[in-house]
C-alpha cells in the first residue's frame, strides 16, 4: 500500500509517518509505469498568447475531498491564464461520457487564474492559507474558487523540487499583485486577429451616438431626452461614457461647468412618458452610518426595492431619479433591474445583453475593483454584477415563459466575469477601457487592440451547446398596435437616494449644491423630495401595487414582478451546488419536466411539418435543444453542467441543509434522507 517507504518527497524533506493510512483505494491507483507514461502525455492546449510557466506530474486529483476514496493522476500545470489538471479522459469517474456542453476557452479542469479566492496547504493534516514565501510546502493543496468550486489535490508522490515550482507558481500568480497591462486580456487581444461582428445582428454597445438614439427611439423617450456628446473625448468626466442622454431643458455647458456630476442622466423611459434615472452625488461630507446602511442594502432587498421603483414608474406616473455617490453600483443594479421587470426587450438575449452594455459597461461600474481582478484591494470587492444576476434568476426560476434565455445562459455569464479574454468585465469604465487599447492614444501608428466581447458566445461554445442558453419555451412578443399607446399624463416627480432608511431625515444644507438643487427642478418639476423620508407611505403603496398585480394572470410580455417571499426565493442551485454530486437530482428535477416538454413539442413540431410540407426537405427539420435532452433518466436537475452520476463514498450535504436553502421541491419532499455533514 502506498504511503509507507518514501514515496516522492511533495510533503518537505520529512518522512511520512508510520501510521499513514491511504485514502485512496489500491485498485484505483496507476502503479504501471506505462500508464503513468500515457497519461503525462494528455495535451495541454493552449491559448493564444498563453505560456506555461510551471507544473508537476504523478499529482493526485480528489474527487471529493470528505471521503478522499477516488482520485485520478496527472499533471498539475499553471500558465498564464489558468491553473489545468491533465488527467485520464476517459476515466471511471466520468463514466466513459464525452461531455456535451464544452466551453473551448476553459475546460472541466481549467481554472482561470482570476477565479481563484483563497489557497490552502494541508501540513500534518492541518489547513493552513498559504502566501508569500514558504519555508516548508504542503502535502496536500486545496483551491477554492470564486465560482465556488474546491479543488483537492495530494502531492504526497510527487518530486519535492516539482512540487516546490507547482505550489510557489500557483501561489504567485494568483495572489501578487497585477499591473493593468499585465492581464491575460492584453496578451491574448496581441495574440488574435478579432474581427469586427455584425452590430446589426448582435448587441447593442453603447459606443456611439446612433446607439443611444436608437435606444431613444425604441421607448419613445426623444420628446423629453436629448443626446449630448460634451464627452466624446472624455474631457469632461472620465467616469461617464463618450454619449450619454439628459433632459432636453439641460445645456451641454452645465455638464461641463459640474463635470458630470449632479446632472440627471437619463436610463430609460417608461411607456406612459415617465422615466428613470440616476444622478452621481456632488462631494459631500458621508458619516460611517451611511456606509453601513449601504451594506445592509445589499441583503435581500433589492427586488423589494425594484418593485418599489416600478409602483412608481407604472403606477403613479411618476419620474424616478436614482441617486448614489457614484452611480455606478446600486444604481445599475436597480436600474436594469426594473428594466427587466417592465420592458419585455431586456428578456431577450440581445435585449438583455444591452441592457447590461447601456446600464453596466457605459455606466462606469467598476468591474476590476469589483472583482478585484487586479488584487489590489480586498476591501472594495463587492458582488454587485452577480447579486444582479441572481435577482434575474429568481424572475426567470419564476417566470420561465417571459424570458428568451435560459439560467445555463445566466450561469455561464457569471462564469466569463472571471475569464480574461473578454474585455466586458475587465475595466472600470469606457475610458479606461479606451485609453489602455490605444483608441484614444495619441500615437497614430501604433494599431488599436481589438478585444473581444463577450456577447460572441462562439468564442467559448459551439453551435449545439449555445442551443442550451436559448429556452425553447419562449413565446415571441405579440405585435401590439402602435395607435393604442396610452396619452401622457401630467407626472409628479420622486428621487429615490441609495440607500433608503426610513429614519432618514432632509438632507442638511449643503447635501447638493445650490445650483444643482436649483437645476434638477428646472428639469424634473417643482414637486421633488430630496430623500424620501415617508418610507413607510411607499412600501404600503407598493405592496399594494405588488398585490394587484399578482392578483391578475401574468402577461409574460408586459409588466413582469417576482413573487419576493420567503418560500419563493429559491437557491440558484445550478450555479451555487453544481460541484456537490449529492445535491443533483438523478434523472429528476425541472430537466425532467423540461424534457418531456420538449419531447412533446417535437412530436408536434414534427406532424405540423408532414401537414404542411410542400418539399422534401422541410419534413427533416426538427427542434435543436430536445437532441440533447433525450435520455433524461440519465441527465440531473444540474445539466448541464452534472450530466452523469458520479461515484462517490461519502455525500457532503445533508437533505435538511438543502432544505435550509430553499433548494428544489423534488428533493425538499424526500425522506429519510438526512446524511451526516461530518467536519466539512
Amino acid at each position: 500500500m502506498l504511503g509507507k517507504g518514501g514515496v516522492g518527497g511533495g510533503g518537505g524533506t520529512k518522512a511520512p509517518k508510520p501510521s499513514f493510512v491511504s485514502y485512496v483505494r489500491p485498485e484505483e491507483i496507476h502503479t504501471n509505469e506505462k500508464e503513468v507514461a500515457e497519461k503525462e502525455e494528455v495535451t495541454l492546449h493552449l491559448l493564444p498568447g498563453e505560456q506555461l510557466l510551471c507544473e508537476a506530474s504523478t499529482v493526485l486529483k480528489y474527487v471529493q475531498e470528505d471521503s478522499c476514496q477516488r482520485g485520478v493522476y496527472g499533471r498539475l500545470v499553471c500558465t498564464d491564464f489558468k491553473i489545468a489538471f491533465l488527467g485520464d479522459e476517459d476515466s471511471a469517474l466520468d463514466n466513459g461520457s464525452e461531455t456535451q456542453f464544452k466551453n473551448k476557452i476553459v475546460g472541466v479542469n481549467d481554472v482561470p487564474l482570476h477565479c481563484v479566492d483563497q489557497i490552502y496547504g494541508v501540513f500534518d493534516e492541518k489547513k493552513k492559507p498559504l502566501f508569500g514565501q514558504m519555508k516548508k510546502y504542503p502535502e496536500k493543496l486545496v483551491i477554492h474558487c470564486k465560482d465556488l468550486r474546491v479543488l483537492h489535490f495530494c502531492l504526497r508522490y510527487t518530486k519535492e523540487e516539482e512540487v516546490k515550482r507547482i505550489v510557489c507558481g500557483i501561489v504567485h500568480h494568483t495572489q501578487t499583485r497585477l499591473l493593468l497591462k499585465r492581464l491575460f486580456l492584453f496578451s491574448y487581444a496581441a495574440a488574435v486577429d478579432s474581427t469586427a461582428t455584425d452590430p446589426r445582428n448582435h448587441t447593442v454597445m453603447f459606443d456611439t451616438l446612433k446607439d443611444w438614439c436608437w435606444e431613444l427611439d425604441r421607448t419613445k423617450g426623444g420628446v423629453k431626452y436629448k443626446t449630448v456628446s460634451v464627452n466624446e473625448d472624455y474631457k469632461v468626466c472620465d467616469r461617464l461614457p463618450a454619449y450619454f442622454v439628459v433632459p432636453t431643458p439641460l445645456p451641454e455647458e452645465d455638464v461641463q461647468r459640474f463635470q458630470g456630476r449632479g446632472i440627471p442622466i437619463w436610463c430609460w423611459s417608461c411607456h406612459n412618458g415617465s422615466a428613470l434615472l440616476k444622478m452621481s452625488a456632488l462631494p459631500k461630507e458621508q458619516d460611517d452610518g451611511a456606509l453601513q446602511v449601504q451594506k445592509s442594502f445589499l441583503d435581500g432587498r433589492c427586488l423589494k426595492k425594484a418593485i418599489e421603483i416600478v409602483e412608481c414608474l407604472e403606477a403613479q406616473n411618476m419620474n424616478v431619479l436614482l441617486l448614489e455617490e457614484t452611480a455606478s453600483d446600486l444604481c445599475c443594479l436597480l436600474s436594469s433591474l426594473v428594466q427587466v421587470m417592465m420592458d419585455p426587450h431586456c428578456r431577450t438575449r440581445t435585449g438583455f445583453q444591452s441592457l447590461i452594455q447601456k446600464e453596466w459597461i457605459m455606466g462606469g461600474h467598476s468591474f476590476l475593483d469589483r472583482c478585484n481582478h487586479l488584487r489590489q484591494n480586498d476591501k472594495e470587492e463587492v458582488p454587485v454584477f452577480l447579486l444582479f444576476l441572481d435577482c434575474v434568476w429568481q424572475l426567470v426560476h419564476q417566470h420561465p415563459p417571459a424570458f428568451e434565455f435560459t439560467e445555463t445562459y445566466l450561469t455561464v455569464l457569471s462564469d466569463s466575469l472571471y475569464i480574461p479574454i473578454f474585455s466586458t468585465f475587465f475595466f472600470n469604465s469606457p475610458h479606461q477601457k479606451d485609453t489602455n487599447t490605444g483608441r484614444k492614444s495619441q500615437d497614430t501608428q501604433s494599431k488599436p487592440l481589438t478585444l473581444p466581447t463577450v456577447w460572441d458566445w462562439s468564442v467559448q461554445f459551439e453551435p449545439k451547446a449555445q442551443t442550451l442558453l436559448r429556452n425553447p419555451l419562449y413565446v415571441e412578443k405579440p405585435k401590439v398596435d402602435k395607435s393604442q399607446r396610452k396619452g401622457s399624463r401630467f407626472k409628479h416627480q420622486r428621487q429615490l437616494s441609495l440607500p433608503l432608511t426610513q429614519s432618514k431625515s432632509s438632507p442638511k444644507k449643503g447635501f447638493f449644491r445650490e445650483e444643482t438643487d436649483h437645476l434638477i427642478k428646472n428639469l424634473l418639476g417643482k414637486r421633488i423630495s430630496k430623500l424620501i423620508n415617508s418610507s413607510d407611505e411607499l412600501q404600503d403603496n407598493s405592496r399594494e401595487f405588488y398585490d394587484n398585480w399578482h392578483s391578475k394572470p401574468t402577461d409574460y410580455h408586459g409588466l413582469l414582478l417576482p413573487h419576493i417571499e420567503g418560500p419563493e426565493i429559491k437557491v440558484w442551485a445550478q450555479r451555487y451546488l453544481r460541484w456537490i454530486p449529492e445535491a443533483q437530482i438523478l434523472g429528476g428535477g425541472r430537466v425532467a419536466t423540461m424534457s418531456k416538454l420538449l419531447e412533446m413539442m417535437e412530436e408536434v413540431q414534427s406532424l405540423q411539418e408532414k401537414i404542411e410540407a410542400r418539399h422534401h426537405r422541410q419534413e427533416a427539420v426538427h427542434a435543436q435543444a430536445p437532441c440533447l435532452l433525450r435520455n433524461s433518466a440519465r441527465l440531473s436537475s444540474l445539466f448541464p453542467f452534472a450530466m452523469f452520476q458520479r461515484h462517490s463514498a461519502k455525500p457532503v450535504l445533508p437533505t435538511s441543509g438543502w432544505k435550509a436553502l430553499g433548494g428544489e421541491d423534488d428533493l425538499a419532499k424526500r425522506e429519510d434522507e438526512f446524511v451526516d455533514l461530518g467536519d466539512v
